[in-house]
């Protein structure tokens, strides 16, 4: 019998973790492992972070043969916590500056895992917003730097925007009130939209986020599908559930005696658009023919 444990970046009973996990187990149970038959599965949740350290303590000391988790703060724990049980991380976005991995060919430690997004993914998120908003002069990067390498994706954007004729604002937030702010004060000046990174942050709350992309009529991208059928305009980036099948493969060969530090870091290969018809129409955007043909799926 091996044991698992499970450190999730959001909230447990958050519809998208249990989509996640169930991405998961079901690539699992492919390759022969079963909860409670073969395997001991121990669940954490620490949505945004919140109590990543206690979580992570928690963890360890149910002595795991390997640990799968998702959300930069809860990497940042484990790796705190341990120097010798696996780890195997799902959507981080720039593991070698956070200090997870010596590089992504040769991971080095007991972290290894899954790429979310490389830095020039930005350069994307803004064409793709000025071509479905082409008034747009100004975009916030609206993300949590203490659960999202910010930098990191602010360098891109900053490297993308002059060709583009934007001019990127800083949204740095950590909580519901700056969120409000941000945004309240990003729309105070016309012409304003923004780039949503993938962040715990941001997803726990979303709802909130996408309200007040309504409110203020902001047209903005985000980097995650459910945004958008939950009302956002549009979305670019990787499958997060595809993301937790692969990683069963990397649990699976670390549970028959693979080294997490010989296991390449694996960068994305697949990303998906999704725009919401409905709120383009009521932001009064026309979405131009090769979004539109280009989009892996249209909301009416």
């Amino acid at each position: 019998m091996k044991r698992l444990g499970v450190l999730i970046g959001l909230a447990e009973h958050d519809p998208e973790a249990k989509a996640r996990l169930v991405g998961f187990w079901q690539a699992f149970e492919r390759l022969g492992w079963f909860e409670g038959r073969n395997v001991l599965v121990d669940y954490r949740y620490a949505p945004a972070g919140a109590g990543a350290q206690a979580r992570a303590k928690e963890l360890i000391a149910l002595h795991p043969d390997v640990i799968l988790t998702q959300g930069t703060p809860n990497s940042a724990a484990l790796k705190q916590e341990t120097t010798t049980i696996p780890v195997v991380f799902v959507g981080n976005a720039d593991p070698i500056s956070s200090g997870f991995v010596e590089s992504l060919v040769r991971p080095g430690g007991n972290l290894t895992g899954f790429l979310l997004y490389e830095e020039s993914i930005t350069g994307k998120w803004l064409a793709m917003l000025k071509e479905i908003a082409p008034a747009v002069r100004r975009a916030a990067i609206v993300s949590n730097p203490k659960t999202v390498p910010y930098d990191y994706f602010l360098h891109g954007a900053e490297a993308a925007a002059p060709s583009l004729g934007l001019q990127i604002v800083p949204g740095r937030v950590e909580n519901t009130a700056d969120i409000e702010r941000t945004i309240e004060s990003l729309a105070q000046v016309p012409d304003g939209g923004m780039i949503l990174p993938p962040d715990t942050t941001t997803v726990v709350n979303r709802d909130l986020i996408i309200a007040l992309a309504a409110r203020h009529r902001l047209p903005a991208i985000y980097s995650l599908r459910f945004f958008v059928t939950g009302g956002g305009l549009m979305s670019y980036g990787t499958d997060f559930v595809n993301l937790f099948r692969q990683a069963a493969s990397y649990v699976d060969r670390i549970l028959r005696g693979a080294k997490p530090g010989d296991l390449p870091v694996q960068q994305p290969t697949k990303f998906e658009t999704a725009i919401n018809l409905k709120t383009a129409r009521a932001l009064g955007l026309t979405v131009p023919p090769g979004l539109l043909i280009a989009a892996d799926e249209v909301i009416e």
